[in-house]
Formats: C-alpha cells, structure tokens, sequence
C-alpha cells in the first residue's frame, strides 16, 4: 500500500495519462511481481493512445500469440479508457463468444481493484451491472462483448462527439484452426461488413483490430489491402525482428525461435513473422526444384491435369500443368497452361491443348459432384475422342491430395523445364497452402498422384468408353 501522499499523487498522475505505465502498475499491483515487460509493449501502449487521442481511426496489430495482446489491447486498453472518459461504449469480439465475455470480465474486474479506485477515483459501475458480457458504468458507459458472427442487435460503439467515446476492439476473429477455410474466413469478413462496421454510433468511433496473421486473405489481409475501403494503420511486430534478433528474448530467444520456425514454418511464417507466407518454402520447398533446359528421353508417362474455374477475366484461374515421370522416378513438371476464361473458353483451351499435346498424354479432369459435374465431364470426354482422358470426382482436402507430391518436391526429386511460366508457380508452391490461389498446385498434385496409379488395372477413358 503506498503511503506517502506525493509518491501516490505522481503515480496517480502518471498513471492517468500513460497506458504504458498504468499497465505496469496496474499488474504490479494485482499481482504483486513485477511484469516481464519489453520494449514492444510500449509500442503497442503507444499506437494505443494515438487511438484514443483522435489521431487513429482505423488500426491493426500484428503479433504473435501470447506476447501481451489481449492484457494491453483490449483488457488494459478499456479499463484505462473507461477511467479517462467513464460514458465510453465498446463492442469487444473475438472468434469465440466465450473467450470475449471473459475478457470483459476481466476488465470488469480490473476497474473494482483498490489500486484502479488510487489511479481514477471518480470511476463508478452502475449497480446493477453483473453480466460478464453485458455491465455498464455509472456514467452511461458501456462494455459489451460478442463472438466472431454473433447477433449485435440494439447495441453501438463510441459517442457522437469529437473527443473519444469508445471503440469497436476486435481481438482474434479466426480461430487458428479454421483459418485455411476460404468459407469461414469469407463468414468472418461478410459478418465485419454487415454487422460489425454498422455499430460505430460515430464517424469518429475508432476500430481496432489485434491478431496474429493466419492467412493472406485474413481480415488483416483483407483490410490493408483496401477490402473496406479505408486506410489502415498497421503496427506490425514480428518475433525475429529484421536485424535477426528475437522480439522479446525473455519469451522466446532467437535458438528457440529458429527451432520453431523449422518445425512448423508456415505456421510459424504466419503468427509469428506475420507474413501468412513462408519466406523459404513450407509445405513445399521450391527452391530444392531443379531448373532445367532440356527433358531427358527415357520419359515413361505423361499426364495433364486441370483444375477448373469458370469466370472470365476475374476470380479463381484455370490451369493445366503437364508433368512427366521417367524411369528413374524423377518427376518432370514440363508445362503450364493457366488463365482466367469463361466456360466456352475453358472447353476451348483444354481441347487445343490436349491437340498440342497429342495423344500419348494423358489428361485428368475434375469432376464436381451432383449431376451438373457428372454431365460437364460427359461433354469433356466427348470433346476430347481419341485421347486417354479421365474424369473423375476429387477427394481428400487441398493438403491432404498436395502431401505426395510435397514430399517428393521437398527430397530434390521434381524438376522443371524452363519456361516464363515458372517463376509463378514457384511463388505459388512457396505461399501454399496460405497463398490467394491454388490452382496449379492442386494441378500439379493431381497430375502426379495420377502419374503413380497402377494402370494395370484401370485404362484411362476415351469417349463412349467412360460410364458416369
């Protein structure tokens, strides 16, 4: 307990008007140890302020996973707010419901200690404010909280008025897990664009958005590059800082970091450098892929496999790799077709290819599910009279149908045959399976996964000969 009466009128003042050090005290004072606290931590106290002095309407903060986000971000940050303006309305979300309630209760929880009442002595909650996820100040303030796509009905962020009211404080809208999902992630950025940006009560309610990058369509991803339409401060904190030293040694010094990264490096890449692609390859190493100028002629099979898209001059690309196997094994990828065209223009390309090519190639076409994908496939194979073609339904995940020809990619076994062509698939194989597209690495694992069937026992299809 401080007694002397000057100490605790510096500390109170100091405290007032610096997050940095009102974080500090604040947990030196609850838990009576002092914080392990490291340089970035003020940065982010920092960009904070800068926040609630009017000077930043739109932020992010890039940082890994439990390097004090959510403590300074979202826990420290509205108590410290609440204390400076009590009338103060915040919307506060995470992925989970649950995960958010608890960190307004927490903050509830922050304003009730002894040492908050030493810092703002005039600070009240309303009586009747019990809900974790739902309490109110004395003065009209608000602190509610909700998951990633919950309902935010009769509920709105900040005042209408110059100085700060409030804020909408999102804090981890994907779960890590479920960010490789293109429809999840696509529900948290619809679900930000109907329901959350509405909430603001006032063009000058700030938002603020703190996560660990998981993908480059994130919401972070989306955001920074003009999804919303509006520019974004972006305080971006990697673990391995760009003079190749550690972030904060006391958490994770830089052997330890590297062992990390080689574990898991897109992962790693992600929430830990904040670059949703692995600088040196993850999944796929390409850079062990050797460049070649001419093929070799003991090659024993070929096959061109495409993977599909239907709108022109935008979206997703079709492509066709043609890769070829020789007899020792090694694993030629010797074309790539791959642009973006409607659906007569897909039908096209692939049946001029498939002439280019000839008919010792063969050709493996997806089949989507459903009576559409088995009539599509029909009329492929019919277009396609005389060459070795199968259709046929895709199964498995992305990675799950990559991982054979990954581990073959990663060993030095797969070359590639000089071509403008190869610089983007490259880049692709790099970012996959984090990258915007896919397509020709769903391609190329097609085509090699096909290229080590037995055809013993199973002839590919010419048409008439195909049953669907």
């Amino acid at each position: 307990m401080i007694t002397d009466p000057a100490r605790e009128l510096a500390i109170q003042i100091e405290a007032q008007e610096d997050l940095y050090f009102f974080s500090r005290y604040m947990f030196k004072e609850r838990r009576k140890y002092k914080w392990l606290h490291n340089w970035h931590h003020r940065v982010v106290c920092d960009a904070l302020m800068k926040v609630f002095r009017g000077e930043t309407k739109r932020l992010i903060i890039n940082i890994p996973p439990r390097y004090s986000k959510t403590e300074l971000a979202v826990i420290n940050f509205m108590a410290w707010c609440f204390g400076k303006a009590p009338d103060s309305e915040f919307i506060h979300v995470s992925y989970s419901a649950t995960l958010a309630a608890n960190n307004a209760f927490q903050t509830r929880n922050l304003v009730q200690e002894e040492a908050y009442k030493r810092v703002f002595p005039d600070f009240e909650l309303r009586d009747d404010s019990k809900a974790k996820d739902d309490w109110r100040t004395a003065k009209g303030g608000v602190c509610y909280s909700q998951g990633t796509g919950g309902t935010i009905t009769g509920f709105g962020a900040g005042k209408f008025r110059d100085s700060f009211g409030g804020a909408i404080i999102i804090d981890d809208p994907h779960k890590a897990s479920e960010a490789t999902s293109s429809t999840i992630r696509k529900n948290v950025i619809d679900w930000f664009q109907d329901t959350l940006e509405s909430r603001t009560n006032s063009p000058n309610t700030p938002i603020i958005v703190i996560m660990q990058r998981l993908h480059e369509e994130d919401l972070a991803g989306w955001l920074l590059d003009g999804g919303n339409g509006e520019d974004w401060e972006n305080l971006c904190l990697s673990a391995i800082q760009p003079d190749g030293s550690a972030l904060w040694p006391e958490k994770h010094d830089i052997e330890r970091l590297r062992v990390m990264e080689e574990t898991s490096p897109y992962v790693f890449s992600g929430q830990y450098l904040q670059r949703p692609s692995p600088p040196a390859g993850g999944f796929f190493k390409p850079d062990r892929i050797e460049i070649v100028d001419a093929l070799p002629t003991n090659l024993i099979k070929e096959c061109r496999a495409w993977d599909l898209a239907a709108t022109e001059n935008e979206g997703d690309y079709t492509a066709g790799p043609k890769l070829a196997k020789a007899q020792d094994n090694t694993i030629y990828i010797t074309d790539m077709v791959r642009g973006r065209w409607g659906p007569d223009g897909v039908e096209n390309t692939i049946t001029q290819t498939a002439q280019i090519d000839g008919k010792d190639v063969f050709i493996r076409l997806p089949q989507d599910p459903g009576q559409a994908g088995k009539s599509q496939a029909k009329n492929f194979v019919g277009k396609l009279s005389g060459f070795k073609v199968k259709a046929e339904p895709v199964s498995g995940d992305k990675i799950t149908r990559a991982q054979p020809f990954a581990a073959q990619v990663n060993v030095g076994n797969v070359k590639m045959l000089r071509g403008d062509w190869n610089k983007a698939l490259i880049e692709e194989l790099r970012n996959f399976p984090n990258a915007k597209h896919d397509d020709q690495v769903d391609g190329c694992s097609d085509a090699f996964n096909d290229l080590n069937e037995s055809r013993q026992s199973k002839k590919p299809a010419t048409a008439g000969s195909r049953t669907f």
